[in-house]
């Protein structure tokens, strides 16, 4: 049953006397709101030399709303999430991939030799577009089913109401809206859902701010290229019991300049082409209860998992056409591939990246979950690697992270090419998926525009600036 609010019983309360008292309602109003007020008052108020009395809800929102402990403790939760979301997804990605594309995708190339299939249709249908299917859901189906419960039993309990608490004063100094707090935290699950959950924010204004900044954090598609990226360059400089420590530090900073970027971002939209006050609002704490856990799992994985894994999948469809046929149609001796890396190769150098980066954020646009295959089979591909891969246009993720290391530094990859990547793939463009939520929530080219095109600009001048650091300390 669900629980009202105190302000919902006092309407309930109020109706019930009109019914009941009829003449005398107004007298039965006065003595019943007397009567909540005292109420009230002996639970909130401790009289002198009365002993007080405890109260579990008064007690934790003392310790999660502190000023000096709201913060850490905060910054602990979503950590403790990140971590339960990323640790117990490995072994159920492994194996929808094992599953999905070492057992299904043989048996469909032995089904299409068996009817004749040309290879190239073939190829086209299962190398290409089921293949970035397969990547797809085994990539972001696992970590989704983990993060949005989880995201959803903090909501019941009572404690989401309390980040927004101590993050408002934050955003309305960046002349945004309270209540961002809380789409910027669904952001880390998947940007295309908390774009839908801005709604909650009832000005135009504030919701469209909260839309163009979400983009800033970093959602499930994007981890997995944070951490073998880290793990690889970062952590590979430190000492082996230390590694794994310096890798998540590494991720973790991302995350939070993640979150600076949407304050300052937020701020400077504010006060130039999105000008206006920050609205205020009434946060009423509910209070703390259990969570129901039935209503938790079908909320978390009919509505929110599998509609935006759907979407994904659709638009993973023509990406995997698009690697496919750019990887084997050929002019003059090279791959449409090779052509848009060497075209592309003087500015991805430029800015501290590479033409195969920048082909597979193209072509990845569709789904980020399948930036780190592509990356490995372009580089296979251009580095005319022998022995790596299953051919062009499939994309592939070696069984072991030395194996990852050596294909990406045959590619000519560096510390500053790793430390770029993790910046670019914080700021760049939104997944196309939530380019079509934002267009289906604002009804405006124009801010879907926007919301595609600032990340892109943003991540090439932070790219940019990295570089030239660089190369002037080097």
């Amino acid at each position: 049953m669900q629980e009202h609010t105190p302000s919902e019983k006092i309407l309930e309360r109020v109706g019930a006397l009109r019914w009941k008292a009829g003449h005398d309602f107004h007298d039965e109003l006065v003595e019943s709101l007397y009567t909540d007020a005292a109420r009230i008052a002996d639970r909130a108020v401790t009289r002198k030399g009365e002993r007080g009395r405890f109260d579990m809800d008064r007690t934790i929102d003392r310790l999660v709303t502190s000023r000096w402990l709201g913060f850490p403790l905060m910054l602990l939760m979503l950590t403790v999430v990140f971590w339960l979301t990323i640790e117990g997804a490995n072994y159920p990605s492994a194996m929808l991939a094992t599953l999905l594309v070492d057992t299904v995708r043989p048996l469909l190339h032995s089904g299409a030799t068996t009817i004749g299939l040309p290879w190239w249709l073939s190829g086209l249908l299962i190398d290409g577009i089921y293949l970035a299917m397969a990547w797809v859901i085994s990539v972001m189906l696992p970590p989704m089913a983990i993060f949005f419960p989880l995201f959803t039993l903090l909501e019941d309990f009572g404690y989401l109401p309390r980040v927004a608490f101590n993050l408002d004063g934050l955003f309305r100094r960046a002349g945004a809206h309270g209540k961002q707090a809380l789409t910027m935290a669904m952001g880390f699950g998947c940007n295309a859902a908390a774009i839908v959950s801005t709604r909650v924010i009832d000005s135009p204004r504030e919701r469209l701010i909260a839309i163009i900044t979400n983009n800033f954090a970093l959602c499930n598609g994007r981890w997995p290229t944070q951490i073998l990226v880290a793990t690889i360059f970062i952590g590979g400089l430190a000492p082996a019991h230390l590694a794994g420590l310096v890798s998540a530090a590494a991720v973790v900073s991302v995350a939070v300049l993640g979150i600076v970027l949407t304050f300052v971002v937020s701020w400077a939209l504010s006060r130039t082409v999105l000008k206006g006050e920050a609205s205020a609002f009434s946060l009423e704490l509910p209070p703390y209860r259990p969570p129901q856990i039935l209503r938790t799992i079908y909320t978390s994985v009919i509505d929110r998992t599998l509609i935006v894994l759907w979407r994904a999948v659709v638009f993973a469809i023509p990406a995997g056409a698009v690697i496919w046929l750019a990887s084997n149609i050929q002019v003059a001796d090279l791959s449409l591939a090779e052509h848009f890396i060497n075209f592309t190769g003087p500015f991805g150098a430029f800015v501290g990246l590479n033409g195969v980066i920048l082909l597979a954020y193209v072509i990845a646009i569709p789904a980020n979950e399948i930036v780190i295959p592509t990356i490995l089979m372009l580089t296979v591909l251009t580095a005319r690697l022998a022995g790596a891969g299953d051919g062009a246009g499939v994309m592939f993720e070696p069984d072991s992270l030395e194996a990852n290391a050596e294909v990406l530094r045959a590619g000519g990859w560096t510390l500053l090419t790793a430390i770029n990547l993790m910046l670019f793939s914080l700021v760049h463009n939104p997944c196309s998926t939530t380019i079509y939520t934002i267009y289906r929530e604002t009804k405006s080219a124009k801010w879907t525009t926007v919301a595609t095109l600032l990340p892109v600009v943003m991540g090439f001048v932070m790219c940019f600036v990295v570089a030239q650091v660089w190369r002037l300390f080097s």
